[in-house]
């Protein structure tokens, strides 16, 4: 399959992680800042592969691990309503609100509906024009654009019966808040390719000149991975913090310039409550006031509701990069993919599932 099959080519890897062994003349920290490079690494080994080289600290990519309690706990308020249909992409249905998940309110009788676009929950609108139909919209750079144009669409056909529930986070706030950290540990970035893919690169330049780190955008298979490794390795070894792009193939440093352009129509900037992690400033996207009439949570007033993460959930820790899956008290134990305390165990892209699946039977299961 052109461009997947020749990422994985294991003699290249071989060769590659070779020279960044022979490179790193001490074991360096790097953040891969998406969960899909999260679990790449750990499904094929890299983080393995390279331990005299490299220690990987996860980041939070993962858009399903860092919406907040308090965004979940709005959305089961109004996918419970009897007039509502509830759409949203399926890795949210298992996410643990403070009493129940999506999942428990489709089975008391909800009607809760996975998609695969947010047009389809556009479209459903259409076809049920005596039901509020509301898509869940989650996600990074990478899927707000098509969400924005799902409003758009909405009010081209004219539909009042169509809103969004918005729960949209931008990565470089994020990468600024784990860099102020005071107990932060992270070298080096390996930024999330499909988001540059859309915004370009412009934004880490400033992160690099503040931090003096040095960030690569990086693809997902394992080549890509190794490229960006050896990158960073390298700028780290030449004590020279640079933003480089080992992505070319899909990301320009200009962007997407139409999806940019929907997005500053659709949306605007404002603060954002990362799950686990806090407020960060201007680290996520509302609706602007010209489309706020779409806007869910101001049609179901569910502004209100406020929550609080359970103490024996150490996700919070887990998203910074403060500590690994395992080093959770409750890994494998309290939680687990069957009985989650947090979005992390559960979602496609959550480090603890990465563990969990990967690594489970090779790792201490609680710490002393």
């Amino acid at each position: 399959m052109k461009y997947l099959d020749e990422f994985k080519d294991p003699v290249i890897a071989k060769r590659m992680i070779d020279d960044i062994l022979a490179t790193a003349t001490q074991r360096w920290t790097l953040m891969e800042v998406c969960g899909g490079q999260t679990h790449s690494i750990i499904r094929n080994g890299v983080d393995t592969l390279l331990a005299d080289a490299v220690e990987f600290i996860h980041g939070p990519g993962c858009p399903v691990c860092v919406t907040p309690l308090e965004m979940i706990d709005r959305s089961l308020e109004i996918a419970a309503r009897p007039d509502v249909i509830f759409c949203s992409f399926g890795d949210m249905l298992r996410v643990p609100g403070t009493d129940k998940d999506l999942f428990s309110v489709k089975a008391d009788g909800g009607d809760v509906r996975v998609v695969y676009s947010p047009l389809d929950a556009v479209n459903i609108a259409s076809d049920h024009p005596d039901k509020q139909v509301v898509f869940f919209g989650v996600g990074f750079e990478t899927t707000a654009p098509a969400n924005a144009m799902a409003v758009v669409t909405a009010r081209q056909r004219g539909l009042t019966n169509f809103s969004m529930l918005v729960s949209h986070v931008r990565v470089p706030p994020a990468i600024r808040t784990i860099m102020d950290s005071p107990v932060t540990r992270v070298q080096g970035f390996l930024a999330a390719g499909h988001v540059c893919t859309v915004m370009g690169t412009a934004e880490y330049g400033p992160l690099v000149e503040d931090y003096q780190v040095p960030i690569v955008v990086t693809g997902f298979e394992p080549l890509d991975l190794l490229e960006g490794i050896r990158q960073t390795v390298a700028l780290l070894e030449a004590g020279t913090p640079a933003l480089r792009n080992a992505y070319p193939r899909a990301v320009s440093p200009q962007g997407n310039p139409v999806a940019q352009k929907v997005l500053a129509d659709v949306f605007e900037v404002c603060d954002r409550q990362w799950r686990g992690i806090g407020m960060i400033p201007a680290s996520g996207w509302q609706l602007s006031p010209a489309w706020r009439e779409f806007d869910a949570s101001l049609r179901f007033d569910v502004d209100d509701i406020h929550t609080a993460e359970p103490e024996a959930c150490h996700s919070g820790e887990v998203l910074q990069g403060l500590i690994k899956p395992f080093e959770c008290p409750s890994f494998g134990t309290l939680c687990t993919p069957r009985t989650p305390l947090g979005a992390t165990m559960v979602s496609a892209e959550g480090a603890c599932a990465a563990y969990y699946e990967f690594r489970r039977l090779q790792v201490p299961t609680k710490v002393s």
